[in-house]
């Protein structure tokens, strides 16, 4: 086993998982110390790198699209310190991080680890329930809605309807965005049947955010909300060519069945099937077999 332990954080490496726990020192982010550990599984990685200074170094996981929920909600607008795939690593300790580096490229190598893009989230993102306050209000997650307070600093014309609740069923898409030199950020919900062209400050599916300290935790709660959506890369077939008579490509062959039932088991996890769909699609399958 591979490990390293700073101040800015604790990495240990198995063989097949990256275990990230953020250090309690101050200069730790309190996105970083919201979210906790992280456990990243060796196929949801495309790289590793060390990034050696004078003071002190980087060492870096850069992870396959579209496997993290966070940074799939953040789009690389994440500042370094809240980047939780980023520890800060003491000068005198370049040779840990090295081998650290090592061990990791050489399993990925062994495993012949894809480095491009993912179907499903790899990991489960933020855990629920989850509630953050930032900018002009609180939003909460716990699995099935998204609850919006409001503050003391709302606009009157948004918090006049009061706390918002959004059925997730009724989420079609996440936005968060940071506050950027005199422009705010958001965290906003795309609601259906409930379209807006409001600026987030006056709607009332959206947080407006003005770069203060807890902003970064919104993404957070964006990312929570993300795991449980579709995936953006997930396929779409018409769902009637899965859930009736599955024919096998080429006649009955063996191999293309075996392939069907793994595509059918992705189609499953990544939430395109039902439970009953998916059962009667692998029961056509086996009968094949």
């Amino acid at each position: 086993m591979a490990e390293i332990i700073q101040k800015d954080g604790t990495w240990t490496f198995d063989g097949d998982t990256v275990r990230i726990v953020p250090g309690s020192d101050k200069s730790v982010s309190l996105l970083r110390k919201t979210l906790g550990e992280i456990a990243v599984p060796l196929e949801a990685l495309a790289g590793i790198s060390f990034e050696p200074g004078k003071k002190s170094g980087r060492l870096r996981l850069r992870l396959r699209d579209g496997a993290d929920p966070l940074l799939q909600i953040t789009g690389g607008k994440l500042d370094d310190g809240s980047d939780p795939y980023r520890l800060t690593v003491e000068s005198d300790r370049g040779g840990v991080a090295e081998y650290f580096v090592d061990e990791v490229r050489n399993a990925l190598l062994l495993d012949q680890v894809a480095t491009g893009p993912v179907q499903r989230y790899l990991l489960a993102g933020p855990g629920l329930p989850i509630t953050v306050g930032a900018g002009d209000g609180t939003a909460t997650f716990d699995g099935e809605a998204v609850r919006l307070a409001w503050n003391w600093k709302t606009e009157e014309s948004k918090s006049s309807g009061g706390t918002r609740t959004i059925p997730l069923d009724d989420v079609e898409s996440v936005e968060w965005l940071p506050s950027a030199g005199l422009e705010n950020g958001y965290l906003r919900f795309s609601v259906a049947k409930a379209p807006t062209k409001a600026p987030p400050k006056y709607d009332p599916h959206a947080v407006e955010l003005w770069g203060f300290r807890k902003d970064p935790l919104m993404a957070l709660v964006a990312a929570a909300v993300v795991a449980r959506l579709p995936h953006p890369y997930a396929p779409a077939p018409a769902r009637p060519a899965l859930v009736g008579a599955v024919p096998a490509p080429g006649g009955d062959d063996h191999d293309a069945l075996l392939r069907r039932l793994r595509e059918l088991a992705d189609l499953h996890q990544a939430g395109i099937l039902t439970d009953d769909e998916f059962t009667t699609a692998k029961q056509a399958v086996l009968k094949r077999l």
